[in-house]
């Protein structure tokens, strides 16, 4: 964190990052920060890439810190959530950007139930009940007038309707992330606290790199109208738009970050 008065640092909005250590979290983390946030940088394992992150916010005049935690966890959701208040005493913003791909891509008809389970918590069920923790700190935060509003941005995927068969648990778990952020803005909207959902597409990350050929096949063939792979900046700066208040009138909308994917042609 960057030397701040305890006075200056209660008046800078807080965003919670999850899997901020690296590719679209982190990038997002980064936006963020450049948007006047003192971000929460969230990871799991890979503390060294965590603080590799913090590191860029610092060195570019921001502040931030590291927080390990598994979304997956209710103790580690809990936590994160009461370290971030500790230490900032107010959370304005939560981006539920952590999640994993279905181990070994497995066919529809191969599917387990250990790679149901470890899929849905880490991209459902821990951002619905982190997002419940952290509704609940900004409902409190907002009443006493310790913060103006509140933001939450669940980061789902194309694979939200566009199904891999050999990721079912997957893209099921991605739909679901749909209700989820429809539920909460409905729940939350009384209380000054918007929601929204992006939904990127194909973004170059070392999630998509092993699958890098096929990729560049499908940008070559049009799949997209905009022919070239979606950066993690790309989604940071949709985040941005949102969290800067730039759709003051507008909650439980999804953002397609795509290159045009979801457009329908014949």
């Amino acid at each position: 964190m960057t030397n701040q008065s305890a006075a200056t640092a209660a008046a800078v909005p807080v965003a919670v990052v999850t899997g901020a250590s690296r590719g679209i979290g982190r990038a997002i983390a980064v936006e963020l920060a450049r948007l006047g946030h003192t971000v929460v940088v969230n990871y799991v394992r890979n503390a060294a890439a965590a603080e590799e992150s913090v590191a860029e916010i610092v060195a570019a005049g921001g502040a931030a810190i590291a927080i390990q935690a598994d979304v997956a966890l209710a103790e580690d959701r809990r936590r994160l959530v009461e370290q971030t208040l500790r230490h900032y005493g107010r959370l304005d913003v939560l981006v539920n950007n952590a999640g994993i791909t279905s181990p070994g891509r497995r066919d529809l008809l191969d599917a387990t139930e250990e790679s149901w389970d470890l899929v849905f918590d880490t991209n459902l069920k821990g951002p619905f009940f982190l997002s419940q923790a952290a509704a609940r700190e900004m409902v409190r935060l907002i009443r006493s007038h310790a913060i103006s509003q509140g933001k939450i941005v669940n980061i789902s995927s194309v694979s939200a309707y566009a199904g891999s068969t050999d990721r079912a648990d997957y893209s099921i778990a991605k739909s679901a992330m749909r209700m989820m952020t429809e539920l909460f803005a409905a729940r939350l909207a009384d209380e000054n606290i918007r929601v929204y959902e992006i939904r990127p597409g194909v973004i170059e990350s070392d999630m998509t790199a092993p699958v890098k050929a096929k990729y560049d096949a499908l940008i070559a063939d049009g799949a997209w109208p905009i022919r070239r792979w979606g950066q993690p900046a790309d989604v940071a700066k949709a985040v941005a738009a949102l969290v800067a208040d730039h759709f003051p009138f507008s909650t439980g909308d999804c953002l397609n970050v795509d290159g045009g994917y979801h457009v329908r042609r014949l």
